[in-house]
């Protein structure tokens, strides 16, 4: 939380804290004057179910005084709005190891579902692109906020072949993306770097510009041989999580087809928003001068005004 204008709160503070004082010396004003001329035991006697009234007309007036402070102060909070400029590029991993088969029905075939799922959940308006990558990365589907295309364009992913090449994707992402806005980048991969530029040093270079990776890691420690190779299909989860935590995205693990769809799915909405510092002081001076009226209107019909 912020105050744009520190000093006018100060002021407003202080008055406040005048008025609450005057407050308290005109209702004990009041009470000595009432004692004076009515029986004291019956006085009591009324009164006591209904001590609760005039503490709670105390606090209600101090709230709102202290939200009107607040609302002259120019609050600002820092809350989740939605996203009007946003930016993702879904980088795909079609290297070889993609075709292993312990994620149904292969690694490939969920990551692809998963995608969709993300689309299916971005908000309208945000502009979606496609990168597919093995030994290279590919452009598959400029920036769009036509979410109908850019989800046909997932039948254009080519089938699993080839090494990985991480950092490419993460550098042609990061070329393609606008200069301002909200942007990220969502990394579907096994991890396994084994080719191209550095995708760490990618990912620090991304961090310093704001463009979060949020790296979705895809398949089990012990994959299997990867179809048509004598290799196994494992998982780099140190890599993926240093490449979101120095970017500032997350790290999500996905070990069958289920986790990877709710994954992206929630990722979808998730990037939806954006933390961004919100003006309060209208809401508060609203809320100030409500809780001021019902304050004055309910101790003027209980008789406790002063």
């Amino acid at each position: 939380m912020t105050l744009a204008h520190p000093l006018r709160f100060a002021v407003a503070l202080v008055v406040a804290a005048l008025l609450a004082l005057l407050y308290g010396r005109l209702g004990r004003g009041k009470t000595a004057n009432d004692l004076a001329y009515s029986n004291l035991a019956f006085f009591v006697a009324a009164v006591k179910p209904r001590l609760w009234v005039p503490r709670a007309l105390q606090v209600a007036w101090i709230i709102a005084l202290v939200s009107l402070a607040l609302a002259l102060g120019g609050l600002h909070v820092t809350a989740p709005v939605p996203v009007r400029d946003g930016a993702v590029f879904i980088c795909i991993d079609t290297s070889g190891s993609m075709a292993a088969g312990d994620v149904a029905p292969t690694r490939a075939a969920a990551a692809l579902a998963a995608a969709r799922a993300f689309i299916d959940e971005s908000a309208p308006g945000t502009r979606i692109g496609l990168i597919s990558f093995s030994s290279g990365a590919s452009m598959v589907q400029a920036l769009s906020s036509d979410h109908a295309a850019v989800d046909a364009a997932l039948a254009a992913i080519p089938p699993p072949n080839g090494a990985t090449a991480i950092g490419d994707a993460l550098r042609l992402a990061a070329s393609a993306l606008p200069p301002i806005g909200h942007r990220l980048i969502v990394l579907i991969t096994d991890g396994v770097n084994n080719t191209g530029v550095d995708p760490q040093q990618v990912a620090e270079w991304l961090g310093t510009q704001h463009i979060p990776v949020y790296t979705v890691g895809i398949g089990t420690a012990n994959g299997g041989a990867i179809p048509g190779s004598s290799d196994e299909a494992t998982i780099d989860e140190d890599a993926l999580q240093s490449y979101a935590r120095v970017s500032g995205g997350a790290y999500a693990r996905a070990q069958n087809a289920t986790e990877l769809h709710d994954a992206l799915a929630r990722l979808g909405r998730v990037t939806a928003f954006e933390r961004k510092p919100v003006d309060a002081s209208a809401g508060l001076a609203a809320t100030g001068i409500v809780l001021l009226i019902a304050t004055f209107l309910a101790g003027f019909g209980t008789g406790r005004l002063v």
